[in-house]
């Protein structure tokens, strides 16, 4: 799957990108952050994501199948039910430490020039 604009960019790698770039820009998603997190507390159907998140079935479909191709999550199958669970859960100790830099930087990162706004209108990155 090719997506831009922030979203899953696991064909980018093959053109040049590297995994740690793929990897960060694959969490730049306020949506997928929020998936993964739910998905730290334990294993969920798009139908319990859809309910707690707020989300559209088609909006979190989309960000599911991202990251199952830059191999975040899987699911598993029980009947006609998909449920999807975190693959690297050391993935958490990653976003855990973002937040510590977060808090050490205070709002600087969010103050930065070239990340920490958007024009109106631009797509989410």
């Amino acid at each position: 799957m090719t997506m831009t604009g922030g979203e899953c960019v696991t064909a980018n790698i093959a053109a040049g990108m590297t995994p740690a770039v793929a990897l960060f820009r694959s969490l730049a998603d306020e949506t997928r952050l929020r998936i993964v997190r739910r998905l730290a507390a334990g294993e969920a159907r798009v139908v319990d994501l859809t309910g707690e998140l707020g989300l559209a079935q088609s909006t979190v479909s989309k960000h599911l199948a991202c990251l199952r191709d830059c191999g975040l999550i899987d699911y598993r199958v029980q009947g006609r039910q998909s449920f999807y669970t975190l693959t690297r859960p050391e993935l958490m100790d990653l976003l855990h430490a973002a937040e510590g830099v977060l808090t050490a930087t205070g709002s600087a990162v969010a103050l930065c020039p070239t990340y920490g706004t958007e024009p109106a209108g631009a797509a989410s990155r």
